[in-house]
């Protein structure tokens, strides 16, 4: 199929796209491709155009992720604000037999009837797309790094603060962080200056009092997409918060470290190329330590919970499902409810799209084993689809909040 290809001229006068999922992390990761000479901007379309966008575009059997984001893209594409000539797409892409890979073909499909001049770009790691993929390099892939790692701190510290907020006070602090982190990002040494960024985050953070007796916690686990993206998921932290809970959300990184550590499985089980599981180890063991690193700063403040160590995944995916069932989110699901329930997460909402098999499988399908191991853990499995209505959804999530001891 003839497709357009994005060249180097294009890169200073065209503007890329890219939907949304999660904003502080998106908006740190457009502006440091802005420092590569790419013009980025997240989408911030949340309309019932998206859906519809989708639905008329995207074969109602593909999964919810794929045709929220391609919606998103046609709707911003049709708003007009937008010169469609000098405009691209971008998405991300791991490699795998899901999402990550296969959305991309689809929304070429889906421009082909109305935007056929609008190239899709590709980020991977992975050689993909090579004619039409952000140009990788080492020093990029560490300042996308360094966004992911302030990004997941403010989610993390966010969400364990605003459901005691006070006149908005967790929200400027989110607000005020963010804010310290763009102004770093076109400055490299400042912006690599982890401790004296994680202590701004720590300290800003450290301003909102605290109760002793902290609220019901509810782990969110499933999907990438729909796990993080509140278009996806009908602004389920904000839900939870609402219902007197405190949200908790594993690290995007953590996704990052699920995806290396398949590489090196492929080469262990399958004796797949050792010159792509020896980038892949050397990737992990980077980004494992800064992840660590960062665990042990956010000790220090004792207010605060700090994430769970990767490592903790790793060791608890051996109690219940093999490293080599990774299709989609694969293990990392039931290893991530394991790590919540051993750490005092008693209720956890699985988000997953419907008809996603391979989520359905090691989402749903683990929740017996999981309560095995961790027997007083509720775990409630949520589908999502352009159909599903935000009563029902709350109505299961209200069911299993019910059953907390407050």
């Amino acid at each position: 199929m003839e497709y357009p290809k994005f060249t180097k001229k294009m890169k200073k006068e065209y503007k890329i796209l890219i939907p949304t999922m999660l904003p502080i992390h998106f908006e740190l990761i457009a502006a440091v491709l802005g420092n590569y000479g790419y013009n980025v901007e997240l989408l911030k379309i949340e309309t019932r155009q998206v859906k519809d966008e989708g639905l008329k575009n995207v074969h109602n059997d593909t999964c919810y992720p794929a045709l929220l984001v391609i919606g998103q893209f046609i709707a911003a594409l049709k708003s007009g604000v937008y010169d469609v000539n000098k405009t691209a797409v971008l998405i991300t892409q791991t490699g795998g037999g899901c999402r990550a890979s296969n959305y991309f073909y689809l929304l070429r499909k889906a421009l082909k009837r109305e935007f056929p001049q609008v190239p899709v770009l590709s980020l991977n790691v992975s050689g993909l797309e090579k004619d039409n993929s952000i140009h990788n390099t080492l020093g990029l892939g560490i300042e996308l790094t360094a966004c992911c790692l302030y990004g997941d701190m403010i989610m993390t510290l966010y969400n364990q603060t605003r459901p005691y907020q006070k006149d908005g006070e967790a929200n400027k602090a989110r607000d005020d962080c963010f804010k310290y982190c763009i102004d770093r990002v076109h400055n490299p040494i400042r912006f690599f200056q982890k401790k004296k960024m994680y202590r701004y985050i720590l300290e800003r953070f450290s301003k909102i009092n605290l109760p002793e007796k902290r609220k019901p916690k509810v782990g969110i686990v499933g999907e990438i997409y729909v796990k993080y993206s509140s278009l996806a998921n009908n602004h389920l932290e904000d839900f939870i918060v609402s219902e007197g809970c405190e949200p908790v959300v594993p690290g995007l990184l953590d996704y990052i470290l699920y995806s290396l550590s398949n590489t090196m499985t492929d080469h262990r089980l399958y004796k797949r190329s050792k010159w792509t599981f020896i980038p892949a180890r050397m990737s992990y063991n980077y980004i494992n330590r800064r992840i660590n690193e960062q665990i042990r700063f956010v000790k220090k403040y004792p207010k605060f919970t700090p994430p769970e160590s990767f490592d903790d995944n790793m060791e608890n995916c051996k109690l219940i499902i093999n490293q080599g069932v990774k299709m989609g989110e694969g293990w990392l699901i039931p290893a991530e409810m394991v790590t919540l329930g051993k750490n005092g997460v008693k209720n956890i909402v699985c988000a997953q799209p419907f008809g996603c098999l391979p989520n359905h499988i090691v989402g749903k399908g683990m929740i017996r084993p999981v309560k095995k191991i961790c027997p007083d853990v509720n775990i409630a499995p949520i589908d999502y689809d352009p159909d599903a209505t935000n009563v029902n959804i709350e109505n299961r999530i209200k069911l299993m909040l019910s059953n907390i001891e407050r």
